[in-house]
């Protein structure tokens, strides 16, 4: 077992072990060592003749194609109505859960009184809102995810298809 990166010492003794540029002085015989004896394990030659060229260096023909299809998509009529049907949805949503939960926030150490009153038995406004809080969370959840069946769904599907037909994809 060999030892984690972390430790300076438990490194040192791993470089040294596993590096065979290591002439036993423990002097860094590489280019590039550092004057505590220890040396990059690899180069950058040595790591690209392993791995090959990134993918992120020369994008293929492939890769082209793939962004193309895409850029075409994302310029639809069809694919914008979605993404504004979503944002629609979603900036009005997170703006008013937001603005609950900063006001259940910020009452509870300004108003103390107010979120002490008794509701019912030992229930209070404190209780009941932090309780709200929850409820109101997984509401959320399912009144988006049915927005997004109703309204975004079969759209999304439609989109979905017709960027697969284009990549050469399945058909349906």
């Amino acid at each position: 077992m060999t030892a984690p990166r972390g430790s300076a010492p438990a490194t040192a003794a791993w470089n040294k072990a596993a590096d065979p540029r290591q002439d036993g002085t423990g002097e860094a015989t590489a280019p590039g060592g550092s004057p505590h004896g220890l040396a990059p394990l690899w180069t950058v030659e040595e790591t690209t003749a392993r791995r090959g060229p990134s993918r992120h260096q020369v994008p293929s023909a492939r890769a082209a194609a793939h962004d193309e299809v895409y850029c075409t998509v994302q310029g639809s009529a069809a694919f914008q109505e979605v993404r504004r049907r979503y944002r629609g949805f979603v900036i009005p949503a997170t703006v008013l859960f937001l603005g609950w939960y900063l006001a259940y926030v910020i009452t509870a150490p300004v108003a103390p009184h107010l979120m002490a009153c008794p509701v019912v038995g030992a229930l209070n406004v404190a209780l009941l809102a932090g309780l709200g809080q929850f409820l109101t969370t997984f509401l959320l959840a399912w009144v988006y995810a049915r927005h997004a069946r109703i309204h975004r769904g079969a759209a999304a599907l439609e989109i979905r298809w017709e960027t697969q037909e284009l990549m050469g994809g399945n058909a349906r």
